[in-house]
């Protein structure tokens, strides 16, 4: 019965670990394979990795791209000043109206001690998809928008990722930052598809396992980067390895992947794996689908999320990131006006962190 009490030390780690750690890994990598020139002047290297726009929660930028924006002479513009207004206010939109307006309602089943329906663990789940999308690619958003008022451009980190229809489309538009990185400095190196099958089933599996322990030393993070590296195993050997054009079918596989897509993020999501079996098995048999206790989102998202839906959709379709520059002043003054209005309605005296500043 000796109580024997174990020091520990008081460590305050560094804001954005995680993201300036990839960003010195991948000038580190790309010096010594020769792509990249090594950067003698300290401040200009020590800016490149703290940089401070997209220095907590990414897009992870390479040497190759930033160092040369940090070194050459930069001209702010007025055009290059609007777009990043405009990405600002894109970014606000999406974190204070619908991002913040849907978290209590994902919190009210995922943080609950009473047993969930079908229906409450599905609209949660789907929420929470819309949560993460809206939260994380918000803070990419303000980041690119504020580097653009120092005349930088930084890198697109998400491409209407929800439009996906397979597991390889998916995380061609989701993260970019991320999933490139882990493509050329671990898949890639680990052989890629350049073995056989099985050697390629292995390092997409190994890529994405390591992907999901990134986002912490927790086991469904573990189980959600081996769910995506199955379907994407899946995926490639049904396909060949080849990317399937979008045809007739597109809008059939379009919501089935998306349903794939959002059990990912139950598995994400999920506090422990008793609550990963019990509301995969309401969501299997069905059970009180009917019987919602789900707390509502508020008056700002629902109003905030078809408007999103709307624009998204309709960059998608254009394949136009600058499609917004294409409508008449006067519309454009108004699409302002409307999400400006509908930001002060979701605004709130409780403080939320964007999720991604915990990775």
């Amino acid at each position: 019965h000796v109580g024997w009490h174990v020091p520990n030390l008081g460590i305050l780690l560094p804001i954005g670990l995680s993201f300036h750690t990839f960003q010195a890994m991948s000038y580190t990598i790309e010096v010594y394979r020769g792509e990249a020139k090594a950067e003698r002047h300290f401040g200009i290297y020590a800016l490149y990795v703290m940089f401070f726009p997209q220095l907590v929660a990414g897009p992870i930028e390479r040497a190759t791209h930033l160092l040369p924006a940090l070194v050459n002479t930069r001209s702010v513009r007025l055009d290059q000043s609007l777009r990043g207004l405009h990405l600002i206010l894109l970014g606000l939109f999406k974190k204070v109206a619908i991002a913040n307006g849907v978290a209590q309602s994902v919190d009210s089943i995922y943080n609950s001690t009473h047993a969930a329906g079908a229906g409450d663990v599905a609209l949660a789940t789907l929420l929470f998809a819309v949560q993460i999308y809206c939260d994380f690619s918000a803070y990419t958003d303000i980041a690119r928008g504020s580097a653009k008022l120092l005349g930088i451009d930084l890198i697109e980190n998400f491409r209407q990722p929800y439009f996906s229809t397979n597991p390889s489309e998916f995380w061609r538009r989701w993260h970019i930052s991320l999933s490139t990185w882990l493509r050329d400095y671990l898949y890639i190196p680990l052989g890629g598809n350049r073995g056989s099958h099985g050697a390629t089933y292995r390092n997409l599996m190994a890529t994405m396992l390591l992907g999901g322990l990134w986002h912490g030393a927790a086991w469904n993070f573990v189980l959600w980067g081996a769910f995506h590296g199955a379907i994407l195993c899946v995926h490639r050997f049904v396909s060949g390895g080849r990317e399937p054009a979008r045809g007739a079918w597109t809008w059939l596989k379009l919501p089935l992947f998306f349903a794939l897509t959002c059990y990912g993020w139950l598995l994400f999501r999920a506090n422990s794996f008793e609550q990963i079996a019990v509301f995969t098995r309401a969501l299997a048999t069905g059970a009180n689908a009917f019987a919602l206790s789900i707390h509502p989102p508020t008056f700002a998202a629902l109003i905030g999320l078809p408007l999103l839906f709307a624009l998204e959709a309709l960059e998608h379709v254009r394949d136009d990131r600058l499609y917004y520059l294409r409508f008449p002043v006067w519309s454009r003054g108004a699409l302002y006006a409307a999400m400006v209005f509908v930001i002060l309605l979701g605004t709130s005296n409780e403080p939320t962190q964007f999720i991604y500043f915990q990775f």
